[in-house]
C-alpha cells in the first residue's frame, strides 16, 4: 500500500489537509499525519483539534511515497521563520519521491527551489515565492508536472486528489474514487 506523509500544522486549512486526507483513505492509500509542532495535537484554521500520528523528525523518510502539503494561514505564519519544510520537501524530492502541495502549499516548494523550471498553480499571490517557475497556471484548479502536483485551493479539492491518486495509483483507481463519492 503506498503511503503518503500528510504535514499538519496549527492553523492548518481544514478542508485541505482533512478533506484530502478523507478522500485519499478512501482510495486505499495509507496516510500518515506528521507535524513540525511540539505537541501531537494541533488546532486547525477553523478551530478542530487534531491528534498528528508522529513528529516528523521521528520518521523514516523512505518509507513514504509522497509528502503532501496542505496550505493555510500557518504559511504565511511559518514560511519566514524556519525552513523545516522546504527542508522536508528537498529531502523527498533528492530521493525522486512526488510532492503534493495545495493552496499556500506551493509557497514551500518555490523556496526549495522545487518548482524551478515547473509549470504549476497555486492561491493567487503565492507565486510571488516561486519566481523561477515556468509558468504559473492561476486558471487550473490541479497540475502535475512530472513527480510535482500543485492545487489552487480548497475549492480544487477534488481535482487535486483526483492528480495524486491518478500518479500513485491509476486513472481508473480516480475515476472508481469519484464514482464511489458521486462527484
Amino acid at each position: 500500500m503506498k503511503k503518503i506523509l500528510l504535514v499538519l500544522s496549527h492553523d492548518v486549512e481544514d478542508v485541505e489537509a482533512l478533506g484530502t486526507r478523507a478522500l485519499l483513505k478512501r482510495a486505499g492509500l495509507d496516510v500518515i499525519t506528521a507535524t513540525f509542532q511540539r505537541s501531537l495535537s494541533i488546532t486547525t484554521a477553523f478551530g478542530l483539534k487534531v491528534e498528528v500520528d508522529a513528529h516528523v523528525e521521528d520518521l523514516e523518510l523512505s518509507h513514504f511515497d509522497m509528502l503532501l502539503i496542505p496550505g493555510g494561514k500557518y504559511v504565511k505564519e511559518t514560511i519566514d521563520l524556519h525552513d523545516k519544510m522546504q527542508v522536508l520537501a528537498k529531502a523527498f524530492d533528492a530521493l525522486d519521491k512526488p510532492i503534493a502541495a495545495i493552496c499556500a502549499g506551493p509557497r514551500f516548494l518555490g523556496r526549495a527551489g522545487i518548482l524551478d523550471g515547473k509549470m504549476y498553480t497555486a492561491f493567487p499571490g503565492s507565486e510571488v515565492d516561486i519566481p523561477n517557475g515556468k509558468s504559473y497556471l492561476k486558471e487550473k484548479k490541479a497540475y502535475r508536472d512530472d513527480h510535482i502536483i500543485t492545487g489552487r485551493s480548497a475549492g480544487s479539492l477534488y481535482e487535486f486528489v483526483y492528480e495524486i491518486v491518478s500518479y500513485l495509483l491509476s486513472e481508473e483507481h480516480a475515476k472508481a474514487l469519484f464514482k464511489q463519492i458521486e462527484y
